[in-house]
């Protein structure tokens, strides 16, 4: 049984979607949970559902001063910090060919995505050192950091520091006990993003055509992850990627026919292959 009794957990973006789903596991498991939400009603939210043992403060993590005034709270309320889930990503809607990205779209793309988890992450760490018991830090990443994404070349791109970042931390916190691991999903399932509702239900079957496990992530999935990579049951594991996409990435092009047969040129033919 996993038990976090006396252990401080921070979740950012903990107001929704996989980061609440995060948080709320966490204190089911005896953690004290800190949230740092950027949106009001989200955070009086998941205030309500963590209880009063939780901090949940209104908190932009791309701005520094914002970040030290909430782990300045943290620290005053809790005394110790031993995880931090870096959650907070955001593709901003910016879907468009590479050439017609603007500086701005660079810097807000950067900012959501990569340089928050710099400032969150540097701001945390004096206190997750000051136990001398080690911890772990869970970035969470995207499926996007590990395959072409064409017109959201930035968004993968900045993903894809997230992994470097994951990597180069983790050997330099490993003698400080303090591990490091990234977390990849395919699209999840919350209450703000519901995408099986977008697709129509003639094309619902092709879900399970690029998911072998057919169908989309859930918050469930991610918090899962996130209490293994940061109990004891992970104890020697530092630097690595689970790839949380129902067998996505796996795939590597290939998809399942309408016939449920394997092909990887499904534009070519749908016969597929070995009667598979």
């Amino acid at each position: 049984m996993i038990d976090f009794t006396g252990r401080t957990a921070l979740v950012t973006g903990g107001g929704a979607g996989i980061g609440r789903g995060i948080a709320e596991a966490f204190a089911r498991l005896g953690a004290r949970v800190a949230v740092a939400e950027i949106d009001r009603s989200r955070a009086d939210a998941v205030r309500g559902s963590l209880g009063p043992e939780s901090l949940v403060s209104v908190t932009d993590v791309r701005d520094t001063a914002q970040v030290a005034a909430f782990m300045a709270a943290v620290r005053q309320r809790f005394g110790r910090l031993d995880i931090l889930v870096n959650n907070v990503g955001d593709f901003l809607g910016i879907v468009k060919p590479f050439g017609q990205y603007t500086d701005e779209d660079f810097d807000a793309l950067y900012a959501v995505n990569l340089r928050h988890m710099f400032i969150v992450t540097r701001a945390a760490l004096p206190l997750m050192k000051e136990s001398g018991q080690g911890g772990s830090i869970v970035n969470v990443s995207s499926i996007e950091a590990f395959r072409g994404i064409p017109t959201g070349v930035v968004y993968s791109a900045f993903k894809a520091g997230v992994s470097g970042f994951t990597r180069s931390l983790a050997l330099e916190l490993g003698p400080s006990g303090i591990r490091v691991n990234e977390i990849a999903p395919e699209t999840t399932e919350s209450e703000q993003v519901k995408p099986s509702q977008w697709i129509p239900p003639k094309y619902q079957e092709h879900i399970a055509r690029w998911i072998p496990l057919g169908r989309f992530g859930q918050p469930a999935d991610a918090a899962g992850c996130a209490v293994f990579l940061a109990s004891e049951l992970s104890g020697w594991v530092t630097g690595t990627t689970i790839h949380l996409d129902g067998g996505a990435l796996a795939a590597a092009g290939w998809y399942r026919t309408a016939a449920g047969r394997w092909t990887n040129t499904p534009v070519v033919t749908d016969s597929g292959i070995g009667g598979f």
